[in-house]
């Protein structure tokens, strides 16, 4: 019998089977979490205080490093208290909840990164035209785009995903969070082609949203090889490297996630990959941003001494 409305909570599998381990797997997501926090906090902080940084590459990036947190708080505090406290259970409506707001982030990067693509394209094959084309009013827009089209997304995939029956349990195969492929494995085989559909019609925007990357990046390749200076096309290319970077990352580790082939499939295996994707790129972006950046690792840093020094005069007047 399929029945959803039964299902009081979920099963996670279990990140370890020894309570070492799962204090290990505790103190290491302890410490990666800690890591995007401070380092995606720095980046909001050094943009938003710095006037010179209130540029459009800037302004899409701190919308990254927003995406990142929000990423990084959605997954990692629950996997982070059921090492702690040996358990692997997530109530329905907070698996629901981390459905959605996975979606809503993961999204919304992806469609960040896409927008950021633009801006390197626009910055270097149509240098000219770039104060009109990403005006501050464009990127408002696209930065609002981004954000509703992420919104729409995963309220349409959690509504209609939780609107399944369930026929197979309450056992999901993933270490870490709720996830929309986990789920559909629990509702019978002809009740699931609503989502199905909805998951085809997502693949297709996030391909064309590759393309355009792609499309985008050949571009640059070719107006950066015409640059008669060496040094023109060094500083070219430092600006677009971070961002090739995140996006192969990003889409790297998402693809062989979920197209891996099912023979090579194995619980550590899958306990690495969801870390790969789910946790490692909101840690890393901002180190990977700022070691190419000289704005941003002067800001950053002048954040930080303004910081100390603010705080070591407060204790020596006490």
């Amino acid at each position: 019998m399929c029945n959803s409305s039964s299902i009081s909570h979920f099963l996670l599998l279990a990140l370890a089977d020894t309570r070492q381990l799962q204090l290990l797997h505790f103190c290491l997501l302890l410490g990666i979490s800690l890591v995007a926090l401070l380092g995606n906090g720095l980046i909001i902080n050094a943009v938003a205080c710095s006037h010179h940084l209130h540029t459009p590459m800037f302004f899409f990036l701190l919308n990254l490093a927003l995406a990142d947190l929000g990423s990084i708080c959605t997954t990692v505090p629950k996997a982070m208290h059921n090492s702690l406290w040996d358990t692997r259970n997530i109530s329905f409506s907070g698996c629901a909840a981390q459905v959605f707001f996975f979606l809503f982030f993961m999204g919304a990067e992806f469609s960040l990164l896409t927008v950021m693509c633009y801006d390197r394209y626009v910055s270097i094959c149509k240098p000219l035209h770039y104060e009109t084309l990403l005006g501050s009013r464009a990127c408002a827009h696209m930065a609002a785009a981004a954000w509703a089209s992420a919104f729409l997304n995963a309220l349409l995939h959690t509504a209609n995903t939780f609107s399944l029956p369930l026929c197979h349990g309450n056992a999901l195969g993933q270490f870490f969070f709720c996830e929309v492929p986990q789920i559909l494995k629990l509702s019978s085989s002809h009740s699931h082609f609503k989502e199905v559909g909805l998951l085809a019609f997502s693949s297709c925007l996030v391909f064309g949203c590759f393309l355009f990357i792609v499309f985008s990046y050949v571009q640059i390749f070719r107006a950066v090889l015409r640059i008669p200076s060496e040094q023109g096309r060094h500083k070219a290319f430092s600006t677009c490297l971070p961002h090739l970077v995140v996006v192969s990352l990003f889409i790297s580790t998402v693809i062989f996630a979920y197209l891996k082939p099912p023979s090579i499939s194995s619980p550590s295996l899958d306990l690495a990959l969801s870390v790969l994707y789910s946790v490692m790129p909101p840690a890393l972006n901002p180190l990977i941003y700022s070691l190419r950046n000289q704005e941003l690792k002067a800001a950053v840093w002048r954040l930080m001494t303004g910081w100390f020094q603010k705080h070591l005069t407060g204790c020596q007047i006490l």
